[in-house]
């Protein structure tokens, strides 16, 4: 198992439990930093390293006319606030390969979209920056198939990488994990990332926006944390029912503290065959 360093702490091979959590998109400087603040208390709390996370750019969302985030360069900005005030690393998206320099500058990890979990160029793009990339297994992709990615972005020089679950298309609006994948993508030697709130999405169950199962996300984190993964990726906000994007699939704040000590319970266990 290759180890990947964020920030100050590792990630893999036994080592502590990392959670990536925050909202889903930026909505205001003052939201993120109260939903980071606290995600980062909760996380210190009970021995969890954390990484602050949330997209600037919703560029894949339903409808045309969803809201999709401040943009990259007042995105940035926040983030860059939010990193220093909370002195936590921060994990954003891209969707095109320009935006992969300027993301770098601040984001200690960049997270590349199921969606685009294929696009070479923007592998690339990512993996020339030096920074730990974190790429979402697509939704019509196999974990064997992961290897492809990870292949590319060996042939790009980089060796920090992680890889998410967050579920496979099962039928029209639905999908399922299979928690084979956990194990079968660890196997490639990175790092495992369980997507605990996009697993229990509804694309497009809504018509011009996803709707989600929020009441399954605690049976998807524990039963993943038992088969072995190194890192949960949740996203977490005060008021779901106020979200901007993702709002039926987000974690209450106030229930992550529950969530988490389960989560950091069956991890104690496993944790040793994890090294």
């Amino acid at each position: 198992m290759n180890k990947v360093k964020i920030g100050n702490f590792l990630v893999g091979g036994g080592e502590p439990l990392t959670l990536l959590a925050g909202p889903c998109v930026l909505e205001g400087l003052d939201r993120c930093l109260l939903i980071g603040r606290t995600i980062k208390d909760i996380c210190q709390k009970l021995g969890v390293n954390y990484v602050f996370k949330a997209s600037f750019d919703k560029a894949n969302r339903s409808s045309f006319h969803s809201f999709r985030g401040p943009g990259i360069e007042k995105g940035l900005e926040m983030l860059q606030t939010i990193k220093d005030e909370l002195q936590v690393p921060v994990v954003t998206d891209i969707h095109e390969t320009y935006q992969a320099e300027p993301v770098a500058k601040v984001a200690d990890v960049i997270q590349i979209p199921a969606f685009l979990c294929r696009q070479t160029d923007l592998l690339h793009a990512a993996a020339v920056t030096g920074r730990v990339v974190n790429v979402k297994k697509g939704q019509f992709l196999s974990p064997e198939e992961m290897r492809n990615v990870v292949d590319k972005l060996h042939e790009c020089g980089c060796n920090q990488m992680m890889l998410t679950e967050r579920g496979s298309t099962f039928g029209y609006h639905n999908l399922v994990v299979d928690m084979r994948s956990l194990p079968a993508m660890r196997q490639l030697g990175y790092p495992v990332v369980m997507d605990g709130t996009h697993s229990v999405q509804l694309p497009g169950g809504n018509g011009t926006s996803s709707a989600g199962q929020r009441e399954y996300v605690d049976y998807l984190v524990r039963a993943a944390v038992g088969a072995g993964v190194d890192a949960l990726f949740l996203e977490v906000h005060d008021n779901p029912e106020e979200a901007l994007s993702d709002g039926a699939n987000m974690v209450y704040l106030d229930h992550l503290p529950e969530l988490l000590k389960d989560a950091v319970a069956i991890y104690e266990i496993v944790r040793p065959k994890l090294k």
